[in-house]
């Protein structure tokens, strides 16, 4: 198995106040540990400007959506996640995941007919309610969030 390169942050590395580049094994359990050290250094150097619960609702569907879906819960593949900040431009979190992609078009949304009782599927539109600009790049393998 090739190993996909690690996600890049978008932003001039001369301005973060933060970057962090993780790589971790594809769990629930080990995706829970990551949100949190994640969550904690992103409070602790204000980069959630008061909206850490939508960023911790974001980072959390992303993730999980990489081991269920991308990953298929097989711990021997890893998820990667890039997180960086700054004051200017916000924070920026990348996802990615070595499965073969999806066409995000192709999700049906969670508030239509039928969907609205179905006990999944509403993710990606978490996703979008939470952060200001999400965009999926690689097929659908990588997710690019934004918070202004």
């Amino acid at each position: 198995m090739s190993k996909v390169p690690m996600a890049r942050c978008e932003f001039d590395a001369s301005e973060l106040l933060l970057r962090l580049d993780v790589e971790v094994e594809a769990t629930l359990d080990a995706v829970r540990a990551l949100i949190d050290d994640i969550m904690k250094t992103v409070t602790e150097l204000g980069c959630a400007a008061d909206r850490e619960d939508d960023i911790r609702l974001a980072i959390e569907e992303a993730l999980t959506n990489a081991v269920v879906h991308g990953c298929r819960s097989d711990p021997s593949k890893k998820v990667q996640c890039c997180v960086a900040c700054d004051h200017n431009r916000g924070m920026l979190i990348v996802v990615r995941d070595p499965g073969p992609g999806f066409d995000p078009a192709s999700v049906p949304s969670p508030i239509v007919g039928k969907n609205i009782y179905a006990e999944h599927g509403r993710g990606i539109f978490l996703i979008n309610q939470m952060v200001d600009e999400v965009h999926f790049e690689q097929g659908g393998t990588e997710i690019h969030m934004r918070v202004k």
